[in-house]
């Protein structure tokens, strides 16, 4: 199947070895106190990410657009992850 190439599964290694570090952090301090929703929602954007830039990698040619579209949708990411963290911009979502 050409959706499991080996990008696609770096990336899915790549997302599940991210979300070890705070269950591991978890076993040992009580500072960091995920829920199974923040690593659903944590999996989620990080494997978005990852994929997004995956695509903008094999339908965009030239390299200077390349780059310019996977710093945005890290930008993005890291404003979403920092929103939900902490609230940066006082939405719902914002975390506690």
């Amino acid at each position: 199947m050409a959706i499991f190439n080996k990008r696609f599964k770096l990336i899915v290694l790549a997302v599940a070895l991210l979300l070890l570090i705070p269950f591991i952090a978890m076993q040992f301090t009580d500072e960091v106190a995920w829920t199974a929703a923040d690593f659903v929602v944590m999996g989620l954007l990080l494997l978005g990410t990852g994929l997004a830039c995956e695509l903008v990698l094999r339908k965009i040619t030239n390299a200077k657009s390349r780059i310019i579209l996977c710093i945005i949708i890290l930008s993005a990411f890291l404003l979403v992850w920092a929103e939900l963290a902490v609230g940066i911009f006082g939405t719902p979502f914002a975390g506690q």
